[in-house]
């Protein structure tokens, strides 16, 4: 394996130049146009208290951006969006099925422990195991043996090529823990370190002292301050008592973009969608759900929702920045009321149902696309009536499959038709899916796309892929959005993500300074 460059040699961590290709070796650089770190405490409105901070749950993107500056994964992201490695130092394809990992020689966990081989042995093994409910349980079940070389060098061996696997070991959900982490007590690498919190209210960090990269983090701490209500974390930025917020309301962005104090970075990337519960009832029914597909006109929830940031999406949502163009009105749904109204009948139902719509009330645009909905499904005869509880309940709802259909929005992890994976794959359902959807069809079209490594074999995967999309319908897509961070004028350095990569902004964090 090519060795690694002494760590004087090194040169800024944008510079890293990483080489998917079989026998070449991609180096970790740090981050050396860093500033000192000051004591300063970084203030971040959050959209809601994290459910869990678990390093291998997914519960929703204030939760991420929390597990992202306490844990760290092999790969990672920088400020924008570029794939590089994190705790390990360089990673080399011996193989095309056999990838070497070569460890930071300075990283320690929290406990002030090295990270080594045997942890992350450990750490893929927690994600893998039988009886696992990790959120990438599935996509890591490529996996057939991880070894430790040494200490500090480990290998994984996968079952067949993967054209994302390196993606994948950027994840939030897919951090390196220490093998002396027990349940309730995981430690990570990250930046940061739990100081305290209060449920509901609060999470304070501080930085940890001993963290591998030598030139940050810029700040002393950080206080992620929950805010249930949007409009509450817009004013606590706009008087300056939080730094940055996440999901400015959409409303603001005018305000924003006018003012002298307040700036903001965005994305086109997240997309809402309706999810349905399958296992009995109308929805049970293809048809039934095709037509809902044609019952709603996109733009009005563009519109209504998000002030008119955003897109209308009819059909398989490939990400921006996807390597593919997978767009064919052939499978996609239009605003059709008639063709809606014919397929109700077809399937049984010519004078419409009653059911009950989950969305949440701890997201504006949540409430407002399922007001939406609510209306045009009126207009066929479905007669939906919502149910909007805070966020917590309403992912255990959608767990438990405690709805008829649902509102929902949200990303893949990286840009790349693959990453519907999460949101499509049967074998590893959650919150995020249709509650017991299953289809074989799709399942091994995921499973070939994510194998074939040629480009032209891949998109025509993946078109295939958006035709048993749109005619088994696990989903309704209704459109993307824009998404947006906003931040006093004074903090430099931080950047969304593009696309998918949005809900893993805060690797940006690591960049972040304040004026």
């Amino acid at each position: 394996m090519t060795p690694s460059l002494p760590m004087s040699m090194m040169p800024t961590r944008r510079s890293v130049l990483l080489s998917l290709g079989a026998g070449i070796t991609a180096m970790a650089l740090p981050r050396g146009s860093w500033a000192q770190g000051t004591d300063a405490v970084l203030k971040f409105g959050l959209s809601t208290f994290p459910p869990t901070v678990k390093p291998f749950d997914n519960t929703g993107g204030a939760a991420n951006t929390v597990k992202l500056m306490i844990y760290r994964g092999l790969m990672g992201y920088d400020a924008s969006g570029k794939l590089l490695p994190e705790l390990a130092e360089s990673y080399e394809w011996l193989e095309p099925t056999v990838a070497v990992f070569k460890l930071r020689a300075n990283a320690t966990f929290h406990n002030g422990k090295p990270v080594t081989a045997a942890d992350v042995i450990f750490s893929l093994n927690e994600i893998t195991k039988e009886g696992s409910t990790a959120f990438l349980k599935s996509d890591l079940a490529i996996i057939t043996a991880v070894e430790a070389v040494d200490d500090k060098t480990v290998k994984i061996t996968l079952s067949s090529p993967s054209a994302i696997f390196m993606d994948l070991m950027a994840s939030y959900c897919c951090p390196i823990i220490s093998a002396e982490s027990t349940d309730g007590n995981d430690i990570g690498a990250g930046p940061f370190v739990m100081k305290s919190s209060e449920k509901g209210v609060y999470i304070e960090l501080e930085r940890y002292g001993a963290y591998y990269d030598e030139g940050g983090p810029n700040f002393g701490g950080i206080r992620f301050i929950a805010y249930a209500d949007e409009n509450l974390r817009f004013a606590a930025l706009e008087a300056g008592d939080v730094d940055l917020i996440e999901y400015l309301p959409w409303t603001q962005f005018d305000a924003v973009e006018a003012s002298d104090t307040m700036q903001m970075k965005s994305t086109l990337g997240p997309y809402m969608f309706l999810l349905f519960n399958v296992t009995e009832g109308p929805f049970a029914d293809a048809k039934v759900r095709q037509a809902v597909g044609y019952a709603i006109e996109r733009q009005d929830v563009v519109d209504a929702a998000f002030a008119g940031r955003g897109v209308p999406l009819y059909g398989l949502p490939n990400p921006q920045g996807s390597p593919f163009d997978l767009s064919n009105p052939a499978h996609e749904w239009t605003y059709d009321i008639e063709k809606a109204k014919a397929l109700l009948a077809e399937a049984g139902y010519p004078n419409g149902f009653d059911c009950r719509l989950l969305a949440t009330a701890t997201y504006g645009m949540h409430q407002d696309t399922a007001s939406v909905v609510q209306a045009y499904l009126a207009m066929i005869g479905i007669n939906a009536t919502l149910d909007l509880p805070d966020w917590g309940t309403r992912v255990t709802a959608g767990k438990e499959g405690k709805y008829d259909l649902a509102v929902h929005g949200t990303s893949g992890i990286y840009n790349d038709p693959d990453s519907l994976w999460s949101l499509l794959y049967s074998g590893n359902p959650s919150y995020l899916q249709s509650f017991g959807f299953k289809s074989a069809r799709i399942d091994g079209l995921l499973e070939q796309g994510r194998t074939e490594v040629d480009t032209e074999k891949r998109k025509a995967v993946y078109q295939d892929l958006a035709a048993a999309y749109f005619e088994e319908v696990p989903q309704v897509p209704l459109n993307w959005r824009v998404q947006a961070y906003a931040m006093k004028k004074s903090v430099t350095g931080f950047e969304a993500l593009p696309g998918f990569l949005n809900g893993s902004s805060a690797y940006a964090l690591d960049e972040t300074q304040l004026g």
